[in-house]
């Protein structure tokens, strides 16, 4: 079986939910060890799973077409225009 980059990312995502509600079960025992749990569950969300499903989700787009630039403000106008027809 072939493990896809989506499937990656939601193992990830998963683990780290996980980690999180283990870490506030467990936060009344031993609260450092708790802490440590819902740190690297957030750590997991936000600086691997979100980076990770941004290069998956952006693969092969061009930045050039979300900038602002005079161009696309030209194109933005002039569909705009059309709508108002």
């Amino acid at each position: 079986m072939k493990l896809k980059f989506k499937h990656l990312i939601i193992f990830i995502v998963l683990l780290s939910f996980a980690s999180i509600i283990y870490g506030f079960t467990i936060k009344e025992e031993t609260p450092s060890t708790g802490h440590k749990f819902i740190g690297f569950g957030t750590i997991g969300l936000f600086l691997v799973a979100m980076p990770l499903f941004l290069i998956k989700e952006s693969r092969g787009k061009k930045m050039k077409d979300y900038m602002l630039t005079n161009e696309n403000i030209k194109k933005m106008q002039e569909r705009e225009a059309e709508k108002k027809k």
